[in-house]
């Protein structure tokens, strides 16, 4: 099979009908692990709750897996109702991702098919008193990877679909060249990169969505004093870390540029979780004497925060935010 650009064959490997990853291989929590699922997933549903400086009337779950996190979002908002009980006036949760409605999620969270990689339903628009997560969608947007060759000049990286041999394809299209000048200059022959212009422009497409509210970007990242000189492409499948072949066998992955995106601030999990009131601190000893019970309800609580702000780990993760009040996107 000829080369195709790795943009090109990432987004088939992850999204193409009946053979792709996020369609066919069971869903992200199948191979990896991510602060969504699980305890840490209901602590970080808690805070993300406590961030919008407004009243929300829906919360939009942007790459929602099988609706882990939506899940514990509307658990969150009402532990007391009962599972797929809905009132009238209950902000409504809205879980975006590539697959149908999955099997017994609760009736609480509606659901919503997107086409996949940085292209939005069309029905996800106008939204009003809107909390909008991102959860590591933008990492999965594919973009173009390029190397520097031997005379110093930037080339887009071809890749073979079915084995993952790479080759170096033209020099960058004027729009990706300008990016990487702007925010990853570099002349250094073997420098490898990825351009950040796709997810730039699918989050620009997120917030023009978004009549007033609040968005959130959540993933792996870098920023302008930091960009890897190796570049940051990788695969996982089945829990482990893999080589990236986009054959459709793996999650094709490479960290976010989150310095780029149209925020109002950029900072780490571990900041902004910290700033919404977690600690992780362990409860003091003397609680276990007087009430066992709830020692080991705020021990667990802390394990878990520990968890989330773990600068080796999902503390690592970068926020963008950014606020949006009334037609003002800029």
């Amino acid at each position: 099979m000829d080369p195709l650009p790795w943009r090109e064959a990432w987004h088939e490997a992850l999204y193409a009908a009946g053979q792709g990853f996020y369609v066919t291989r069971g869903g992200p929590a199948a191979h990896f692990t991510t602060a969504a699922h699980g305890p840490t997933g209901a602590a970080l549903a808690r805070a993300l709750l406590r961030l919008p400086e407004h009243p929300v009337r829906v919360v939009v779950d942007l790459g929602a897996g099988r609706g882990e996190l939506a899940t514990h979002l509307v658990e969150a908002m009402d532990p007391t109702e009962p599972r797929g009980r809905r009132t009238p006036d209950t902000t409504r949760v809205v879980a975006v991702d590539v697959v149908d409605r999955p099997d017994g999620l609760d009736d609480r969270v509606d659901w919503v098919r997107s086409p996949g990689g940085s292209v939005l339903p069309p029905e996800l628009t106008g939204l009003h008193d809107a909390l909008v997560i991102a959860h590591e969608w933008l990492d999965v947007v594919p973009c173009t990877v390029a190397e520097v060759d031997s005379d110093g000049v930037l080339r887009e990286v071809l890749v073979d679909p079915t084995i993952g041999v790479e080759s170096l394809g033209p020099r960058l299209r004027d729009a990706d060249r300008r990016w990487a000048e702007a925010h990853w200059p570099t002349s250094t022959p073997g420098d490898r990169l990825e351009i950040g212009l796709t997810r730039d422009e699918a989050w620009a497409d997120l917030v023009s969505r978004v009549e007033d509210g609040t968005l959130i970007a959540v993933d792996y990242g870098h920023t302008a004093t930091e960009r890897p000189s190796g570049g940051t492409l990788t695969a996982y499948a089945s829990g482990r870390l893999t080589t990236p072949v986009p054959d459709g066998s793996c999650d094709v992955t490479a960290h976010v540029a989150m310095d780029t995106l149209d925020a109002d601030e950029v900072l780490t999990q571990r900041e902004a979780l910290q700033a919404l009131g977690l600690t992780g601190t362990t409860p003091s000893h003397a609680v276990a004497t007087t009430d066992p019970l709830a020692y080991l309800a705020a021990l667990e609580r802390a394990s878990v925060e520990a968890r989330l702000l773990a600068r080796d780990g999902f503390g690592r993760f970068r926020w963008a935010v950014k606020r949006v009040r009334g037609h003002d996107v800029t």
